[in-house]
């Protein structure tokens, strides 16, 4: 049986790259997200290009009850999960502290860090029962470094690297592995749903160098799952080579 991985976020960007590698190389998967058109036509077109299994499942990462729900039904065939990228996240607005709006501070929070915490726990009973368990949170280079106007969202990265650390620590006794990547600038929806769907502050983000793609943390993801037994590659921040930190992107 073909062992199973479960994507949080997997209808664009990082998440559907995630979903395409780990098909390309045999996976088994399971895909969730919001949108179930997008869902529905990424498991015909896995499942038709690589002749794997992809199980999805539609709903709200912020609704422990639905994450709960959701996992109770996951069918014993996709079992036990072998890898949980936990990759669904968003930045809203980019504002001083004290113009902020609180609604988007409270999504950022009940989605990057709380919706982790609850796919993370209502998962860990299958990770335990699997052969080389391993977990992949998504972070940010806002995650180790806080710039101006990114107040809430840096905030929310820098706990997911905390909390990347404390799974290390915590699940070392059920040999899980723990990995927290750290992607820099990288030409996904990220700007245009931070920027509230305004085209060109978004496209604006990346003119003048080449960011990242999705494709690249994919990539980088797959090479960190397919490491020796003894192997974690605990932490990687990864930027394009125009970018140096969360502050300095050379647009030539």
């Amino acid at each position: 049986m073909a062992d199973t991985v479960l994507v949080t976020g997997a209808s664009s960007g990082f998440g559907k790259a995630i979903a395409e590698k780990f098909a390309s190389q045999g996976f088994n998967l399971i895909i969730t997200g919001r949108r179930a058109e997008l869902l529905d036509q990424l498991k015909k077109e896995l499942e038709a290009s690589f002749g794997i299994s992809v199980w999805t499942s539609v709903f709200d990462i912020r609704n422990k009850a639905a994450v709960d729900a959701a996992v109770s039904a996951i069918p014993d065939r996709y079992l036990p999960i072998r890898i949980l990228v936990n990759n669904a996240g968003l930045a809203l607005g980019r504002d001083y502290f004290d113009n902020a709006a609180m609604a988007d501070w409270e999504q950022m929070i009940d989605t990057n860090l709380k919706g982790l915490l609850y796919i993370s726990k209502a998962v860990l009973p299958f990770l335990k029962q699997a052969t080389l368990p391993h977990i992949f949170n998504l972070g940010s280079t806002a995650a180790k470094e806080v710039y101006e106007k990114g107040n809430v969202y840096c905030a929310t990265k820098h706990a997911v690297d905390a909390i990347s650390k404390a799974m290390r620590i915590d699940l070392l006794q059920h040999k899980i592995k723990v990995t927290a990547i750290h992607p820099g600038a990288a030409d996904t929806a990220f700007s245009m749903v931070r920027f509230k769907g305004d085209g060109q502050k978004a496209s604006a983000v990346y003119e003048g160098y080449e960011p990242l793609h999705a494709e690249d943390i994919a990539h980088i993801i797959w090479f960190c799952a397919s490491q020796p037994a003894h192997v974690c590659i605990n932490d990687l921040v990864v930027t394009c080579t125009a970018q140096a930190n969360s502050f300095l992107t050379y647009k030539g």
